[in-house]
Formats: C-alpha cells, sequence, structure tokens
C-alpha cells in the first residue's frame, strides 16, 4: 500500500468500526477505514467499536475490537469504551492497556455520568497514571436526525469543565463540539488546564457562518486535531474547512497527535 502524497493528520482521534443500532451504515469495517485513511492522507486511526457506546458493560465489545483490528494493527490503534460506574473496570482498563489501546473512551451521556461525577474523575486519574488519553464524545449524530429512541443528549460542556479543572493530569480529547462548546470550555479553564484538553473540529461549520475562521482567529489551532467519526460522517469535512480558511489564517499541517500530558499541581508537589 502506498503511502499519501500529502500528510493532512497524523492520527483520527475519533473513527468507529461496527454497527449502528439505529440505522444501517456503508462499510463499518476496518479494511475499509484503512483505505479511507490513505485516500484522505492520515497516518493512524484511533478505533472504537461503536456499539458500545449503548451498551450496559462494553467489555465484551472491547473483545471483538480487538480481534477485528487484530489485521490492521500498524495503522488502526485500538481505543476501547471503559465504563467506570461499573463493576470491576480496573480489571478492564488493566487488560485493555495490555492489548495496546491508545486512548480510552468513555460515553457519559448514553450511561448516564453528568458533570462532576465521581467515576469520570476516577477513570481520567487512572487514564493520567498510564498515560493515555480519556477521550469523550459530545454528540455521535445531529439531534435532527437521531432515531427515537435515540434518547441520550449531549454531553455539557459541564462535564468536560470539570474534569479539565479536577487537577488529574488527564489528556482529554474531546470529539463532536461545535465552536460554542469549545470557546466555553476552553475560555473558562486556566491556560494549564487548557493544555490538557485537544478538540476534534469535525462538527464546527465553515462558510457561510465562518465559525470555523473565528474558532482559529481565537484560540488558535496548536490544540486542534482531526477526527472523521467515520462510518457516521463524511471524513472531507475537516479538510474542507482547513482548506476554505482566508488566506491570513493558518493551521499547521499535519494536524498533530495530540502530545504527553502536562505538569499538574499534584505532580509539583512530589518534587
Amino acid at each position: 500500500m502506498s503511502e499519501p502524497t500529502t500528510l493532512f493528520a497524523q492520527v483520527d482521534v475519533s473513527a468507529w468500526i461496527g454497527g449502528y443500532p439505529f440505522r444501517e451504515v456503508p462499510h463499518p469495517d476496518p479494511e475499509v477505514l484503512v483505505r479511507v485513511l490513505q485516500r484522505e492522507g492520515v497516518a493512524r486511526a484511533w478505533v472504537g467499536w461503536l456499539p458500545s457506546a449503548w451498551q450496559r458493560d462494553p467489555s465484551e465489545g472491547n473483545v471483538r475490537l480487538l480481534k477485528a483490528l487484530a489485521p490492521w494493527r500498524d495503522v488502526l490503534d485500538p481505543a476501547p469504551a471503559i465504563r467506570p460506574d461499573w463493576p470491576g473496570w480496573p480489571l478492564e482498563l488493566a487488560k485493555q492497556l495490555d492489548s495496546g489501546a491508545a486512548a480510552i473512551r468513555a460515553y457519559p451521556a448514553q450511561w448516564g455520568l453528568g458533570p462532576g461525577h465521581p467515576a469520570l474523575v476516577e477513570l481520567a486519574c487512572a487514564c493520567a497514571d498510564a498515560n493515555v488519553p480519556l477521550h469523550l464524545t459530545v454528540r455521535v449524530e445531529d439531534v435532527r436526525q437521531r432515531h427515537p429512541h435515540d434518547v441520550a443528549g449531549d454531553v455539557p460542556a459541564a462535564t468536560v469543565r470539570a474534569l479539565a479543572r479536577a487537577d488529574t493530569a488527564c489528556r482529554l480529547v474531546i470529539s463532536g463540539a461545535g465552536r460554542e462548546f469549545i470557546e466555553e470550555v476552553a475560555w473558562s479553564l486556566t491556560p494549564e488546564e487548557r493544555a490538557l484538553v485537544w478538540f476534534d473540529f469535525g462538527w464546527v461549520w465553515g462558510p457561510p457562518e465562518e465559525q470555523f475562521a473565528r474558532l482559529v482567529r481565537g484560540l488558535g489551532s496548536e490544540q486542534l486535531v482531526y477526527g472523521s467519526q467515520w462510518p457516521l460522517r463524511l471524513v472531507q469535512q475537516s479538510r474542507a474547512l482547513v482548506a476554505l480558511l482566508a488566506p491570513d489564517i493558518s493551521v499547521s499541517l499535519p494536524l498533530p497527535y495530540p502530545t504527553p500530558r502536562a505538569e499538574t499541581t499534584a505532580d509539583r508537589e512530589l518534587l
């Protein structure tokens, strides 16, 4: 398989495989995802098991995820789901870390974990200890196209803000957030707290509202990462947003891989 001529992003932080409970989606298979990444100039992907968001215990989905990704691990990294209010979750987390998890996914809206929930803070602390990011999905689909049986709402900005302020030292990667959400979170944090939060910008609107341009002008692009939410969304969305920016606005390419965690108060006290 040939390398892409131009690298757009070092990693797709928000891809899935597996079926979607509420409608048919085309090609939710890892071998198709590998071809999509090459076509779009993306080096790797963190891949979750899509049905896990609606499973009470996502551990079986993690088993299926690892089995499906096994032939493609040179390109596709597992991002298993850990439900931190479920019995035995630390053992499941340890097992997934031993299996090479690149990130850990959690779905607070689907699992009923609101802002400041102590289980989310515990999971963030465990991810920080393992030096892996905690990935949260604000929304899987736009509310206007959700199935009536999909009753989970969006993750509120307060959930992300509470985790970022909890001094856990955990890197947070946020997908499915619009401009208002990103700005609400970013401007409510200190620079040190904000450095821990990375945003997939694929849900931000471009022309004619120019919300992406406004976001980059205000916050910069240093902590923006690529997320496709494949196979539910068009993977070209983020590339189009960058291509349509005015000449005086720059976004450095390739879009980065989230960097190692920042130092926190707890770290400094140990010195």
